[in-house]
């Protein structure tokens, strides 16, 4: 590099002639952009989903994709990489390196800059000074961290002379910028002892190598542990440019670990680094901001921000001109997004928040408009930003980038169309858009299974929603797409089981369940009662169930499953009913349903067929007897009035393994209760077998 250690070195220390003529150093490589922020937004680091299966009654599953971005350098966000913001390399820039292969000697005498007032160096610093010219020759191979060279950097730092501790910084900062390695304590005090210096060129040269070196977490940590904090919150208060940039940039490296969250918290950092996201200087700003989206991560910290008035700064960062600068403060704000308060401040503080990011759906750097998508996802777990962001446009613009070559958009979109369907008043603007086909081609379009689920929840939610006659939505294809990815042996467990959950939403449609029961799609489901995922296994249960309560039209076909695939329906309920401690008593409640509703609306050879099994009804019998009651006491009915709402332990899991009742309310029973809900059923079903047999 031209000036740098060799220029500082040249022309401010008296080099011997042996290195009078060193080789010129190699072109310094590209400065390390130490990962400028790239937020992973779709690997939430942390995901809240509130996702609700649908309920009976047309109200929209609450399928609420909060999900957090990861650090500013990683920074994603979510998921969100942890911005790791280069520090601004320091230039001694008073002092250039002389043109030339000229006699070292001759040179510094010819410096215009007389010699007669420098302080003399001491031997040991001359020493230093002559070892170092001679490591930089041949810096590739010389670990600089550690042993004589590290003593020989360390004389030059702790040296009373300005010019020797400006070349310790800047020999620090290129050493960094081409080795990052983790280091020790001993490597890292001369540089933070440079922090101390009056200099601010010295200061800023200091900073940038603890953020080069920051990139490490070892280093982070260390840094930190070290007091190092304390003292770039003192350089990112001076009003030099210079100091500003490679303070808050090292400290916005460091926030990328977990540690260091709670310290830079504690710090008092984050009123100035606020403040310096509103500087004059674009590189400031970025830095600034990245610094505070790596405090976005937790709950804690995202009330600090607020409580520091970060919100509103981040919003008007939101008008920059800046795509970076629009990176950072959108993918904050959706972290913030994450939280209820968070969610309700936005609301009451910020009118124009969703106007911008409708703005950026159209924007021409595609991460802006990823992280834009992704943050009125979050927002629309709210009921009131669902309705503001269709009111406002959103639809419109959200809707074409389903159909996008790009999949982190259309990850985006279906994420947000999803949280978008599940209010009812979105319903008609969703349907009316024309987007019903492309939803459903989608299905199987895509080869990505994030977009498959939320697709199929959004198609769900809509169903639900939806008063009128579903068949358009069968007559568009809906249950063939289902059917082929179901079908499908590259299709991921998670992808089946939001299929699964969304044929149960549509088998308590009037208008839709005759496509599953002649789809064939009892023969997928009766295998998947045996799915080792919980999940999976249950709402596979629970589809079956509901299409139980169609005995009476579907009665043909339920005979015709009786015993295959796989054993067939008796197969799964003899099992499920099989006196067995082991067995999940949620489960073994939804298997006596099933007969329960088998024999109060079967066909008399569905009911021949239950009533003539081996195992079926005896195994039954002894549920009941277990929790007989004395003679004259009352007991409470299992089941309701309402056959197609199935018991009141029902319930569908979501993709998340959260349990639900059919009427949308969280299942949350205990295991007496579920115990006790079980055993009358079983009662009831014994009664009502006793009456066919009479």
């Amino acid at each position: 590099m031209e000036g740098g250690f060799y220029a500082s070195m040249a022309a401010h220390c008296h080099i011997p002639q042996a290195y009078a003529q060193p080789s010129p150093p190699p072109p310094p490589q590209q400065q390390q952009q130490h990962q400028a922020p790239a937020v992973n937004a779709d690997r939430m680091v942390v995901s809240l989903e509130r996702r609700t299966p649908v309920p009976k009654r047309g109200r929209g599953a609450d399928e609420t994709d909060a999900a957090m971005s990861s650090d500013a350098g990683r920074c994603t966000y979510y998921r969100h990489s942890t911005v790791a913001i280069s520090a601004k390399r320091a230039r001694p820039v008073e002092f250039q390196a002389p043109a030339g292969h000229g006699n070292s000697h001759d040179r510094v005498h010819n410096d215009s800059t007389s010699r007669e007032d420098e302080p003399l160096l001491a031997a040991k610093e001359q020493q230093a000074v002559n070892m170092l010219v001679d490591l930089f020759e041949r810096r590739a191979t010389v670990s600089f961290y550690e042993g004589e060279p590290l003593q020989a950097l360390s004389t030059l730092a702790y040296s009373g002379v300005y010019h020797l501790q400006l070349s310790a910084a800047t020999a620090f900062s290129e050493i960094s910028e081409m080795d990052t390695r983790p280091v020790t304590r001993e490597a890292l005090e001369p540089i933070l002892h440079l922090l101390h210096s009056p200099h601010i060129d010295v200061q800023h040269g200091a900073s940038a190598a603890l953020g080069n070196l920051a990139v490490n977490m070892e280093n982070k940590l260390l840094i930190v542990r070290m007091g190092g904090l304390e003292r770039l919150i003192r350089q990112m208060l001076s009003s030099n440019i210079d100091a500003q940039i490679n303070s808050v940039g090292c400290i916005t490296n460091l926030a990328t670990a977990e540690e260091n969250k709670m310290r830079i918290a504690k710090s008092g950092a984050l009123l100035p680094l606020t403040r310096l996201a509103r500087s004059r200087d674009v590189r400031v700003q970025r830095n600034a901001a990245g610094a505070l989206l790596n405090m976005t991560h937790s709950a804690e910290h995202r009330q600090q921000l607020v409580a520091a008035n970060a919100v509103p700064v981040l919003v008007e960062l939101l008008g920059s001109d800046d795509s970076e600068l629009q990176y950072y403060a959108t993918t904050a704000l959706s972290n913030i997004a994450v939280d209820d308060s968070g969610r309700q401040l936005l609301w009451k503080t910020q009118p124009v928040l969703v106007d911008a990011l409708i703005r950026f759906i159209d924007a021409s750097t595609i991460k802006v408009q990823c992280q834009a998508i992704l943050t009125l996802r979050n927002l629309a777990s709210d009921d009131q930003y669902q309705l503001q962001i269709v009111e406002k446009g959103g639809l419109n613009s959200l809707l074409p980038l389903l159909q996008s070559e790009y999949d982190p958009l259309v990850i985006s979109a279906s994420a947000c169309l999803r949280n978008l369907s599940i209010h009812p008043a979105n319903e008609k603007p969703i349907l009316d858009s024309g987007i019903l086909v492309c939803l459903i081609s989608l299905i199987t379009q895509s080869a990505n299974e994030e977009v498959q689920c939320h697709v199929i929840s959004a198609l769900r939610n809509l169903v639900a929603n939806n008063e009128a006659d579903k068949t358009p939505f069968a007559a568009a294809g809906l249950f063939d797409h289902i059917k082929a990815v179901m079908m499908s042996p590259d299709t991921s467990a998670v992808v089946i089981g939001e299929m699964v959950a969304a044929l149960n939403v549509f088998a308590l449609d009037d208008s839709l369940w005759p496509y599953i029961i002649d789809g064939a799609f009892l023969e997928l489901l009766i295998p998947l009662t045996r799915a080792p995922q919980m999940e999976l296994q249950y709402n596979a249960c629970v589809t079956i169930s509901s299409l139980a309560g169609k005995a009476g039209e579907a009665s043909e076909r339920l005979v015709q499953v009786w015993d295959r695939p796989d054993g067939g329906l008796q197969s799964y309920l003899a099992a499920f009913l099989a006196v067995d401690e082991g067995m999940d008593p949620m489960l073994r409640s939804v298997a006596l349903w099933t007969v329960f509703l088998l024999l109060e609306n079967g066909s008399p050879e569905l009911v021949r067929l239950l009533t003539g099994h081996p195992s079926i009804v005896r195994n039954i019998d002894k549920i009941a007897s277990a929790g007989a009651l004395p003679d004259g006491e009352a007991r409470n009915s299992a089941y309701t009035a309402d056959s197609i709402a199935g018991p009141r332990s029902s319930r569908v899991f979501d993709g998340d393994g959260d349990g639900y009742g059919v009427d949308g309310e969280i299942a949350d029973e205990n295991d007496d209760e579920i115990y006790t809900r079980m055993v009358n059923l079983a009662q009831d079903i014994v009664a009502i077998v006793n009456t066919i047999e009479l």
